[in-house]
């Protein structure tokens, strides 16, 4: 059987002058039709890098918690981006996590950057399994997404005008999934991020009722911020999801909306050489979807 290492070596030494070794992989994307996971496929489709999106209707089925999919999911696979579904800090992340590189690692590939949860004592052992897989490794822990206001969990709230959440008034330096996305292109296809955790957030920290405000700046209607309890949200949130998701979701905003996570870091800039997006231009680039 060919080896990985000496694959990839004849790889290389096929390359022709004109190649680059950015469009000649081929990268996995898991959660690839999610959030960050759609944006990343698209950015890597527009550099030609041929892109295997990891889902459960994919074309090569993938489910982390089927560990039976993941072998045909890794052939030929130099790079991968990962995303645990639910959550990063969920009960059996971080097993499934190790696992996984485990399988990466004997299936050849060679990069991975890891999707994690600033702040989050919950995700550090899935972290550790991605940093000692004994492959380039690169981790963005990222803060609350903009996006999560238009596209996600917190869109129905708005659009019906009360964003109820346990957040009291702790500033959050939210960040656009668009600048998530760059940074992992770039730890995917170029050289120099190999070994590094980039703390991604927004240039500024506002709190959940100054995002409201500007949301209803954009929206030209009235979005208005409700704080309430922990265990209020816990019976709120019953309602939306499953119940075995609930008790996670709660003690996790619990945690990450404690203040901790407040200011802001500079890791869209240290990673892509530029400022992050700022939250009044994602509010109006986003202001079609509360209309």
């Amino acid at each position: 059987m060919e080896r990985p290492a000496f694959r990839r070596f004849i790889c290389a030494m096929a390359f022709t002058d004109t190649d680059t070794y950015e469009n000649r992989q081929l990268t996995l994307v898991t959660g690839g039709t999610g959030k960050t996971g759609r944006r990343v496929a698209e950015r890597l489709a527009a550099r030609g890098v041929e892109t295997r999106i990891g889902s459960r209707s994919g074309a090569v089925p993938f489910d982390w918690h089927d560990p039976g999919t993941w072998e045909a999911a890794l052939a030929g696979v130099d790079a991968a981006y990962l995303v645990y579904y639910p959550d990063l800090a969920a009960p059996g992340a971080a097993p499934a996590i190790r696992a996984f590189t485990e399988a990466a690692a004997r299936s050849g590939v060679r990069r991975l950057v890891l999707l994690s949860g600033r702040g989050e004592e919950q995700t550090e052992p899935g972290e550790r399994a991605v940093r000692e897989s004994g492959l380039d490794w690169t981790i963005v822990s990222c803060s609350w997404f903009m996006q999560n206001f238009s596209e996600d969990f917190l869109l129905e709230p708005v659009l019906a005008g009360e964003l109820m959440l346990p957040a009291g008034e702790v500033p959050e330096p939210f960040v656009d999934a668009e600048d998530i996305a760059d940074v992992v292109v770039a730890a995917l296809t170029e050289d120099g991020h190999a070994g590094r955790t980039y703390e991604l957030t927004g240039p500024r920290a506002l709190t959940f009722g100054e995002a409201a405000a500007e949301i209803s700046e954009a929206a030209g209607r009235e979005v208005r911020y409700v704080p309430v309890s922990s265990a209020d949200y816990g019976e709120y949130l019953g309602r939306q999801l499953p119940a075995e998701y609930v008790p996670l979701f709660v003690d996790l905003f619990a945690r990450v909306l404690d203040g901790r996570n407040a200011r802001p870091q500079d890791g869209v800039q240290r990673a892509i050489g530029r400022a992050p997006r700022d939250f009044t231009s994602y509010a109006q680039a986003a202001a079609d979807a509360w209309k």
